[in-house]
């Protein structure tokens, strides 16, 4: 439907958050209404094709994710690596912005040229249902990959920072 333009040129793994990109949307294709209430959402997800990962790097087993032998094996489908068998990479960034048929967004975890398959407003009754559970590695690659701020105590609550 369209592509990332902007943003890092060459994939690597952390401080996400900070990118700012556009999805331009193909316009012989798609009418600027196409996007019409999309404003209305603070949130997208986007589902993307690793365009540059080169076929011979696909996982199709378990590894340390990130090569990091701190943390256990997981098998391809028990982490989010850019080196999956299908090459589709899902992701959700901050809307900052619609233009025409141009999405302006933050923390969007594509590379300039990935070609998006698919757009959608993050709906909170689309998220997961009760609690979520990961296991601490997870959590730790996280805090690098968007500068996610450790849980501090603020009278008496908890709180993260996120974008």
């Amino acid at each position: 439907m369209g592509s990332v333009v902007g943003g890092r040129a060459e994939a690597f793994d952390d401080d996400w958050n900070t990118e700012q990109a556009v999805i331009r949307n193909d316009g012989t294709c798609f009418e600027p209404d196409a996007l019409a209430g999309l404003d209305a959402f603070s949130h997208l997800e986007v589902v993307f094709r690793f365009h540059f990962v080169d076929p011979a790097s696909v996982t199709t087993s378990a590894r340390h994710p990130r090569d990091n032998p701190e943390w256990p094996k997981a098998g391809i489908f028990a982490q989010r690596s850019k080196n999956r068998p299908n090459l589709l990479g899902v992701s959700r960034c901050r809307l900052l912005a619609v233009d025409g048929l141009d999405l302006h967004v933050r923390g969007l975890d594509a590379i300039d040229g990935s070609p998006v398959l698919d757009v959608k407003p993050c709906m909170a009754e689309f998220g997961p249902q009760g609690e979520t559970v990961q296991p601490e590695w997870a959590t730790e690659l996280m805090r690098a990959s968007y500068l996610i701020r450790p849980f501090s105590v603020s009278e008496s609550s908890l709180t993260i920072s996120r974008f």
